[in-house]
C-alpha cells in the first residue's frame, strides 16, 4: 500500500513539474492540468473552455455550454458559478452598437497631469469615472500621463467634451486629441 502512494505521489509530482516545460508533446496535457497561481484557484481545461465559450457567447444557455465543453449540466453550473464567484467572470453585458446610437466618433485624448503625487491621480481617477463619454481610461508611462478613449456623436461634441469636461478635470496641465479615422478591432 505505501509503494502504490509513494509511486502516485511520484507520478503527481512528476507531472506538476512537467507542467513547467513547454514542448508541443505537453500541450494536450497542460490545457487539462490544473494551473494555479497566488491570486487565483486552480483553473483548468474545462474552465478555460467555458471562459472562451462565453466571451465569445454570454447569452449561450448553460446546456449548451455543458454540451459543447465535454460535461454535464451540473458539473459546468457548478464551473460557471465558481468562475463567477472567483471573480473571472465579472459580469455579463449587452454590447451595444454605437454606430446604430449615433456614436460614430472616437478620439484620443492624451493627458498630461500637473501633479502626479498619489492625491492628484486618485483625484482625477474619480473626476474622470464620472465622464460618460470617456468609455476608456489609462494611465500611461510615457511622454504624457493618461489616455482617454471619448466616444461622441460628432466632432462638434467631442471639443465640448474636451473643453468643459476633460480639460476642467482635476490637475490637468495639457491635452492632445487624435481622432480614430475607422475602427479595425474593437471589443
Amino acid at each position: 500500500m505505501q509503494i502504490a502512494y509513494f509511486t502516485a505521489t511520484l507520478a503527481l509530482d512528476f507531472l506538476l513539474n512537467l507542467s513547467q516545460v513547454k514542448t508541443p508533446f505537453m500541450e494536450p496535457l497542460l490545457d487539462v492540468m490544473p494551473m494555479k497561481d497566488s491570486k487565483t484557484s486552480r483553473i483548468d481545461g474545462y474552465d478555460r473552455k467555458i471562459l472562451e465559450l462565453l466571451a465569445a457567447d454570454g447569452r449561450m444557455p448553460v446546456t449548451e455550454l455543458a454540451s459543447r465543453i465535454g460535461l454535464s449540466k451540473t458539473p459546468c453550473a457548478g464551473r460557471l458559478k465558481r468562475l463567477v464567484d472567483e471573480g473571472f467572470i465579472e459580469g455579463f453585458r449587452a454590447v451595444l452598437s454605437p454606430q446604430k446610437l449615433g456614436l460614430d466618433h472616437v478620439a484620443f485624448a492624451e493627458v498630461t497631469l500637473s501633479d502626479t503625487r498619489e492625491l492628484a491621480l486618485a483625484e482625477f481617477n474619480k473626476a474622470v469615472s464620472k465622464i460618460r463619454e470617456v468609455e476608456e481610461c489609462h494611465m500611461i508611462a510615457g511622454r504624457f500621463d493618461y489616455l482617454l478613449k471619448v466616444r461622441t456623436p460628432n466632432i462638434r461634441r467631442y471639443r465640448e467634451v474636451l473643453g468643459e469636461k476633460i480639460s476642467s478635470l482635476p490637475h490637468v496641465a495639457s491635452t492632445s486629441t487624435s481622432v480614430a479615422m475607422q475602427s479595425v478591432k474593437e471589443k
